[in-house]
């Protein structure tokens, strides 16, 4: 059974930092895609960023191109999401997800807040 802990969120001033973490447990991470998605109030979960582990190519949605950084930690079965220059729009729950389509499993999420 897959398992899914995110954690990392909280509230950051715009312009600020901070680093999510999803630790992984249940399949072959070293051999799995891994994503981020998100949820604002009132929209749908849309796509943020993925890590492809074939090549270890990375793919972002365009409003966080250049601002947010996906990576991983094979030896902690970890992916983390680096986002600098928040943005009141970033608020929203964050989720990550294995495969990164956006679909199968998913964790409880956590929660971002970005103040203006």
């Amino acid at each position: 059974q897959v398992q899914l802990v995110e954690s990392g969120g909280g509230l950051v001033q715009a312009g600020g930092s901070l680093r999510l973490s999803c630790v992984v447990s249940g399949l072959s991470f070293s051999n799995s895609d891994m994503g981020w998605y998100r949820q604002a109030p009132g929209k749908e979960r849309e796509f943020v960023a993925r890590f492809s582990w074939f090549g270890e190519r990375t793919d972002y949605a365009d409003s966080v191109k250049g601002r947010f950084t996906i990576s991983r930690d094979t030896s902690k079965n970890t992916v983390y999401l680096q986002m600098n220059t928040l943005e009141p729009a970033d608020t929203a729950i964050y989720y990550c997800n294995p495969g990164g389509r956006g679909f199968g499993s998913w964790g409880r999420g956590t929660q971002v807040t970005v103040s203006s």
